[in-house]
């Protein structure tokens, strides 16, 4: 019997949940693997109690939870045809070694095997057991690659033309990434992060110059004059939903003038991000807070609290006299305090190259891609995607090409804005330099 059509029982003596029926999988022995198993799970539910206790442990972050991942499924993955592939690679005890989180899903002519999620996940990748790329070398790990990619073709309803996997950071928690085995390019953009320690004040004075330190006193006091400056973080469900209506209106904004797609006028993404702040199994994991001035929500961000690790997800500004003063920067300091005296060790500014990240960071991330075509059909639509890559990569990293693109976007944005400007109060501050001017 051949090792695709093989099926085996696998004894679970290790620690974790029962794995689901074999019914529910397809489990394969690869070759040259020894007692490794690997099985292929279309059903989230299913595969959701051994999920959830491996995340516990395993390498990972926010992004490949099951919280996260059966919440952008229910309410954009499958407004979008997405087939769930998750596989869960065994040892011989039956504990699990690693698990990733893949779909199959149709762009175009052509049907694309990439990261479940991947277009909301700052960081892809699969959950792995302490050791894992200690055990797999290079071409142990090319050989499961091989065996899932195989397993996967083995079901029609799984079956795609090309790999498409981007944004993989190169570490996962301390280990090697793997999936860096694979031919790979780097991604056009990188991710930060810092180390906290220590209470909030020594923590800022390491950080932060003198003059820098005067200076935000200087705008925290002008922001003061506007009307009393204070810290929210609404508790009940309908205040977090004001909070976040509020962001995704500013970020709405901001998108029209910066001649950037309105990322929540997406189908379904509204509801994604309001479903992960309120319903019960995924609210604890985040964190929705406003810095207010007055009246004024002055800025509002959408983060994540995940193992000692805050992620910086989302954030926006009100457009209005407060700009002037950078309300972002000291709402940006609220929430590394937050996070400090909620147990943080890591404020995790994940993907993007703004300068204040830059400014703060004591970690620079770089992000791999792997593109790669299975047929023919593939192979069209791969040489099409790593020519945009490559441009892509090319203008991110030539400052002059990059500020050069942006204000051409900014021009073409402000003119769709025009009309709309007198509405919602125009910024004073130019849209090309929006994150970093109000983070400043």
């Amino acid at each position: 019997m051949s090792p695709m059509a093989q099926v085996v029982q696998v004894r679970f003596d290790a620690p974790v949940e029962a794995a689901p029926p074999v019914d529910e999988a397809r489990e394969c022995a690869p070759e040259g693997l020894g007692d490794v198993r690997v099985a292929v799970y279309q059903d989230l539910a299913t595969v959701a109690p051994l999920w959830r206790a491996f995340e516990q442990s395993a390498d990972g972050t926010v992004f490949q939870t099951y919280t996260w991942l059966a919440a952008w499924q229910q309410h954009i993955g499958e407004r979008q045809g997405v087939r769930p592939a998750i596989v869960v690679v065994y040892g011989a005890n039956g504990a699990p070694l690693a698990l990733f989180a893949l779909a199959v899903r149709r762009t175009g002519f052509a049907r694309e095997l990439a990261f479940l999620g991947s277009d909301l996940c700052d960081y892809n990748g699969p959950l792995l057991a302490r050791g894992f790329s200690e055990r797999f070398d290079r071409a142990g790990f090319l050989a499961l690659w091989h065996r899932i990619g195989h397993s996967l073709q083995a079901r029609a309803q799984l079956e795609y033309d090309l790999v498409r996997l981007t944004k993989m950071p190169e570490l996962i928690g301390a280990q090697f990434n793997p999936m860096r085995h694979l031919p790979i390019t780097v991604n056009p953009s990188g991710a930060y992060l810092t180390h906290l320690a220590g209470d909030w004040e020594s923590f800022y004075t390491a950080k932060r110059s003198s003059a820098t330190r005067r200076r935000d006193r200087t705008k925290r006091k002008r922001l003061s004059e506007m009307g009393p400056v204070q810290f929210v973080t609404p508790k009940d469900d309908a205040a977090i939903l004001d909070t976040l209506d509020t962001l995704m209106a500013q970020k709405a904004r901001a998108f029209v003038r910066m001649g950037v797609a309105n990322l929540f006028a997406r189908p379904g993404h509204r509801a994604f991000y309001r479903g992960l702040a309120t319903e019960p199994g995924s609210k604890s994991m985040v964190h929705v807070s406003r810095l207010d001035v007055g009246a004024t929500a002055a800025a509002v961000n959408f983060g994540l609290i995940c193992r000692g690790r805050y992620y910086h997800v989302q954030a926006s500004y009100d457009e209005g006299e407060v700009s002037r003063f950078g309300p972002g920067a000291a709402h940006l300091h609220e929430l590394m305090r937050y996070a400090i005296e909620h147990g943080c060790d890591v404020f995790d500014f994940t993907i993007g190259d703004e300068r204040y990240k830059r400014d703060w960071c004591d970690t620079e991330l770089k992000l791999y891609d792997h593109v790669a075509a299975a047929n023919w059909r593939g192979a069209l639509v791969a040489a099409a995607v790593l020519a945009v890559l490559s441009v892509k990569r090319q203008i991110k990293q030539t400052p002059i090409l990059w500020a050069s693109v942006s204000k051409l976007r900014v021009l073409f944005g402000s003119y769709a804005s025009a009309g709309s400007a007198s509405q919602h109060g125009a910024s004073t501050v130019s849209a090309s330099d929006e994150a970093d001017d109000r983070m400043a």
